[in-house]
């Protein structure tokens, strides 16, 4: 029995026609389906919910949203070696590989096993402050840290492997994976790069200065962030969805994490097409 746990967001208007729908396929197919308690109540499938998803045996997750559904359900599975196959229903469903129109043929798809999974890097982000170090979270796309809503500059010095490379003043600065390249990194001014090359994307955002520029680096070097500012207004997020209050003085590290995220790609799918129809929408 192919085991799916399915992770709906409430918050989109029609998610709940999207459950029903995978719901009657599971009938009808040698599929268990899970939900998380909460959407499950909210929905009205209490006979589906679990009260700890968590430590249910899944074999893959399936998300009801947009990328962003579906890199918060990557971070809750990824660490269990758990991949995630996404629904679109949002604005762009870069990551999201299941369009409406092709539901149940896709389903149909994963159960006879006829899909691929890509690993795309994950990031740890730490904190230092006053010489004790604590994990803050993980990111599939990026690790930004900003001004909050205060309109002064930053003060950031930034290190790679313990290497200074730049002391600038700017409105924040943005760590991203090849995955992350088309979020918040691309707006402010990053290149594009393919998910297939491993590497690290570090893009200043807004820099008061001509000679700071995006940098493409390794994917096992350290990031170090140390914050030179005087105010209290900032903040660091993980893929925009967890945020932590940064105080003057603190130290920001970003690392691959020990282990990537699973992501469930189909053959017809192709990156380039991608970037084609859901970025540039040329045609």
């Amino acid at each position: 029995m192919f085991t799916i746990a399915v992770f709906p967001n409430v918050d989109k208007e029609n998610a709940g026609e999207v459950l029903k729908r995978i719901v009657d396929f599971c009938a009808t197919k040698p599929m268990k389906l899970l939900l998380p308690m909460d959407e499950a109540l909210f929905f009205g499938y209490d006979a589906y919910g679990e009260k700890d998803i968590g430590s249910c045996a899944v074999d893959m997750g399936l998300s009801i949203g947009g990328d962003g559904t579906l890199l918060g359900v990557s971070r809750q599975l990824y660490a269990r070696n758990i991949p995630v196959c996404g629904i679109n229903i949002g604005t762009f469903g870069f990551l999201a590989d299941i369009e409406l129109p092709e539901l149940e043929s896709k389903l149909e798809k994963i159960l006879r096993g006829e899909y691929r999974i890509e690993e795309r890097m994950v990031l740890s982000g730490f904190v230092q402050s006053d010489g004790r170090e604590r994990f803050l979270a993980n990111a599939i796309n990026d690790v930004v840290i900003t001004k909050g809503g205060v309109a002064r500059m930053l003060h950031l010095s930034l290190s790679i492997d313990g290497f200074e490379v730049a002391d600038y003043k700017a409105d924040g600065v943005i760590v991203s994976t090849s995955t992350g390249s088309t979020a918040y990194s691309l707006s402010a001014g990053g290149p594009i790069i393919n998910p297939k090359i491993k590497a690290l994307l570090l893009t200043p955002i807004c820099p008061h200065t001509f000679d700071v520029r995006p940098m493409v680096i390794g994917e096992d070097e350290e990031v170090h962030i140390h914050i030179a500012a005087t105010h209290q207004d900032i903040i660091v997020t993980f893929d925009g969805q967890e945020s932590f209050r940064l105080l003057p003085g603190d130290e920001v590290f970003v690392r691959k994490a020990p282990e990537p995220a699973k992501i469930v790609k189909f053959e017809d799918k192709n990156y380039y097409q991608t970037l084609r129809t859901k970025l540039w929408k040329n045609d």
